[in-house]
């Protein structure tokens, strides 16, 4: 997936201190971001995503400011546009914002059986479809249409990265 490199620029930013954020995990997070750019159809341009790791504390605050929720949730998605289409061409396009409470990925991973970098994996491709437009809490079709794009762009994750990340996505 060498060739994903050019689709999206992937800033990651560790802002918290309960969870161990290795560089696999950190590459699996950028490909993840990437492969749901391509599989989105963003190919021909340049795109730009930042993720900010955070904890419970830092994340509910956000969800009570920004959604008025008050309670941690597992990610935040900010997206900074609502049409890509007006923006010109090949200029670099920031798609926006993900914020991920790396304490909660890891209870959750542990609740479902699965990795602790499947889980960021999955939330990075979850929140990139918010950014692009997806919402699941609009109807119960939109959520149908995006967790089936979710499982699609998983699946296609799993078969295409190199070996040693395919075995932290299996487990």
């Amino acid at each position: 997936m060498k060739k994903l490199r050019s689709v999206c620029a992937v800033y990651i930013k560790n802002e918290q201190d309960r969870r161990r954020i290795s560089y696999l995990t950190r590459t699996l997070m950028r490909e993840a971001v990437r492969l749901t750019c391509v599989m989105e159809g963003y190919m021909p341009r340049l795109c730009e995503v930042s993720i900010t790791l955070t904890d419970d504390a830092s994340i509910r605050e956000l969800n009570r400011d920004y959604r008025t929720v008050d309670r941690p949730t597992d990610v935040l998605s900010f997206p900074l546009f609502s049409d890509y289409e007006e923006l010109a061409g090949n200029q670099r396009v920031p798609l926006g914002d993900i914020v991920i409470s790396a304490e909660r990925a890891a209870e959750q991973a542990e609740r479902l059986g699965h990795s602790f970098e499947r889980e960021m994996a999955f939330l990075c491709v979850h929140s990139m479809l918010h950014l692009m437009g997806y919402d699941h809490e609009t109807s119960p079709e939109d959520e149908k249409i995006m967790f089936n794009r979710q499982e699609m762009i998983m699946e296609t994750l799993i078969c295409h990265v190199r070996p040693s990340l395919r075995l932290l996505l299996r487990r």
